[in-house]
């Protein structure tokens, strides 16, 4: 059974036209509407349509509402895709496609027109090249919220993912960390309908988190190891200065080889605790 998953927040605008083509494009699959606290119609409209619909009692966040629906959600395969017009419910058939091949999660990858923004396209295009660089792998898209994925998989996640809005960033790390197959489908994306609730100014820190993020959550000594290396070598640096100049070792010295040990010692208990995070009981 197939479960198509969207977190809403005053999207009645783009469900009213987005809803009759999801069931036209799936209609056997079930479809959930996670309202999340939204002000405006989506609630009744979602009634009219006949969908089955989770009502938050306040807004809790796009990641919020996505681990809701993963819960309550009855298909063994999962779709996740956004309420506001962006993702064509035809191309759900070319994730579920590739999914069928063997793969554990197909994410719908946008190219630079489908990015809001230039200054959007710049991040995510970061984020691209830091979690390919971290995984070995090529990452087309992080950040993408359109994706196909065995529920099973996803579930044993649920605990990991953020409340925000960077609930594919961790999901897509967690799979790679797990070893389980990931591919990108290249899809186009439409203009969005209405206004997006991302606001640069608020989110900008959070985007610049994220990358730290993914670091971290991935392998954590691939960002503490070449930080401790940076302050070994810059201390064995000036101490080949003063030790020539002045004959002598200095403090500032022995903090840069101080400071060398203990972000190395850091690194060392993140990755352990990266590992007990993943370990998956039989």
């Amino acid at each position: 059974m197939l479960s198509i998953i969207l977190p809403a927040k005053n999207e009645a605008a783009a469900l009213a036209g987005l809803l009759p083509r999801l069931r036209e494009a799936q209609p056997d699959a079930e479809i959930i509407i996670v309202d999340d606290g939204s002000t405006d119609d989506t609630a009744q409209l979602c009634a009219q349509a006949g969908v089955r619909t989770l009502r938050q009692p306040y807004s809790m966040g796009n990641g919020a509402a996505i681990k809701r629906g993963a819960r309550e959600a009855r298909g063994d395969v999962l779709v996740f895709m956004d309420a506001d017009g962006q993702h064509d419910p035809a191309l759900i058939a070319r994730l579920l496609q590739r999914l069928d091949q063997g793969y554990d999660m197909v994410v719908g990858a946008r190219d630079w027109a489908g990015q809001a923004g230039v200054s959007r396209g710049i991040a995510n295009t970061l984020y691209n090249w830091l979690a390919s660089r971290m995984t070995g792998c090529v990452v087309r898209d992080l950040t993408s919220g359109f994706r196909a994925v065995r529920a099973n998989r996803f579930r044993e996640f649920l605990h990991l993912l953020p409340n925000g809005f960077s609930y594919p960033t961790t999901c897509t790390m967690a799979f790679f960390r797990s070893a389980y197959a990931v591919a990108y489908e290249p899809v186009p994306v439409a203009r969005r309908i209405g206004r997006s609730h991302i606001r640069p100014l608020r989110d900008g820190l959070r985007f610049l988190l994220i990358i730290f993020k993914i670091a971290t959550l991935y392998s954590p000594l691939k960002l503490f190891l070449p930080a401790s290396a940076l302050f070994f070598l810059t201390g064995l640096g000036y101490y080949a200065w003063t030790y020539t100049t002045q004959h002598r070792f200095t403090n500032m010295s022995l903090l840069l080889f101080s400071a060398a040990v203990i972000i190395f010692l850091i690194g060392l208990i993140s990755e352990q605790i990266t590992a007990l995070t993943y370990r998956r009981d039989a």
